[in-house]
């Protein structure tokens, strides 16, 4: 399946155009993205920020079986 995604800014313009055209084709689906848009290059959290942090404390060493 290929998905031919739309922003939502343009939907009105784009969406109707394109579903016609791709409307014989049922490997193409043509959608809205409807995920929030704007916002500032550094709004958000960083990547790392975000992964799960270690666990804190000391664990034992393991040794490999003999």
């Amino acid at each position: 399946m290929i998905y031919c995604v739309v922003p939502q800014a343009l939907a009105d313009e784009l969406y109707d155009k394109l579903a016609e055209y791709y409307r014989d084709d049922p490997h193409v689906e043509v959608i809205i993205d409807r995920r929030a848009q704007g916002g500032s290059p550094g709004d958000h959290a960083a990547y790392e920020e975000q992964r799960r942090q270690r666990p804190k404390g000391s664990f034992p060493t393991i040794e490999p079986p003999a």
